[in-house]
C-alpha cells in the first residue's frame, strides 16, 4: 500500500504532465490568443503562429518525461516556464487575476521540488526523483505549506476573475441555461474567494474534498476544446488532491510530536 508521500509523488507527477501536455496541445493547434503573449516579446503574428507547434511539442514532450522519468532539472524549468508563461497574460493586457489563477502551473513541480529534498547538487538535477525516498516530517510540512499557498492563488484568482465578470466565463453560465450570468458570477466569485481563505488559514479534509469536486466540474464548461481545457488545469485539480492526502500526513505527524511530548 502507498505511504502518504507516495501518494502525493505520483498526484504531482501526473498533475505536471496533464498540465504541460494539455497546455503544449494549443500550441499544437495554434491558438490564436497566444499572439498576444508573443506580441509582449516584439513577436509578430506570423512569426508566432510558425512558433507556436515548436513551443507545444516542447510542452509535451517535457510533460511526457516528467511522468515516465521525473527530474528535478524538468521540474525546476517548469517551475520557471509555468511562472512565465502564466505572467504573459497580465504582460498582455488581461487582469493580474490570471497570473495567480494558473498558479498551479508552477505550484505543482514546485511542491514536487519541495518534495524530492530540494536540490542539493547538480548531479542531482539529472537523477530521476525516487517516489519511495523517505521523506522526513519537515518537508511534508514544507509541501503542505506550499500547496496552501498554491491552493489559495488560483481558488482566488478564480473567484477574482468571477467578480470582475470574466466575458468567458460568464458565457459558460449562459450556456448551461443561467438566464442572469452576471449575479451567477458575482455569488461564484464569494464562495471562491471564501473557499481560499479556508484553504490557506484552516484547511479541512472534508471542506477542501468539496473544493476539488466543485474545481474540476466548474472546469468542464469550457466551451471550445474542453478536453484541452480540462487536462491543462490538471496542475490546479492536482495540487488539491495533494494537499488533501498531505493535511492528513500533517495532522498525524502533530498527533505524534504531542505524544512524545506528554510521554
Amino acid at each position: 500500500m502507498l505511504k502518504t508521500e507516495q501518494k502525493i509523488h505520483y498526484v504531482l507527477r501526473i498533475a505536471i504532465a496533464m498540465c504541460f501536455i494539455g497546455h503544449g496541445m494549443f500550441g499544437i493547434i495554434t491558438k490564436q490568443i497566444w499572439c498576444n503573449y508573443f506580441a509582449v516579446f516584439g513577436i509578430d503574428t506570423d512569426t508566432a503562429y510558425s512558433l507556436m507547434p515548436w513551443v507545444g511539442m516542447a510542452d509535451i514532450l517535457l510533460g511526457i518525461i516528467m511522468l515516465a522519468y521525473p527530474m528535478r532539472a524538468i521540474a525546476l524549468w517548469l517551475v520557471m516556464w509555468g511562472a512565465v508563461t502564466a505572467f504573459l497574460r497580465p504582460a498582455s493586457g488581461e487582469p493580474f487575476a490570471e497570473f495567480i489563477e494558473r498558479a498551479g502551473n508552477f505550484g505543482a513541480p514546485l511542491a514536487m521540488l519541495i518534495l524530492s529534498g530540494g536540490i542539493k547538487n547538480f548531479r542531482q538535477l539529472f537523477a530521476r526523483i525516487d517516489p519511495n525516498a523517505a521523506v522526513d516530517a519537515k518537508t511534508i510540512k514544507n509541501v503542505f505549506t506550499c500547496l496552501k499557498v498554491v491552493g489559495f492563488l488560483l481558488l482566488m484568482g478564480h473567484g477574482w476573475l468571477n467578480l470582475i465578470q470574466k466575458k468567458g466565463l460568464l458565457g459558460q453560465y449562459a450556456s448551461v441555461g443561467f438566464s442572469n450570468p452576471g449575479r451567477v458570477a458575482q455569488f461564484i466569485g464569494v464562495f471562491e474567494i471564501a473557499s481560499a481563505l479556508v484553504v490557506l488559514i484552516k484547511p479541512i479534509r472534508s471542506v477542501l474534498l468539496i473544493f476539488i469536486i466543485w474545481k474540476i466540474a466548474s472546469e468542464l464548461l469550457y466551451p471550445h476544446y474542453e478536453v484541452f481545457e480540462f487536462i491543462e488545469r490538471g496542475g490546479s485539480y492536482g495540487t488539491l488532491i495533494a494537499l488533501w492526502f498531505a493535511i492528513k500526513q500533517v495532522s498525524s505527524n502533530i498527533t505524534i510530536q504531542s505524544f512524545q511530548k506528554t510521554h
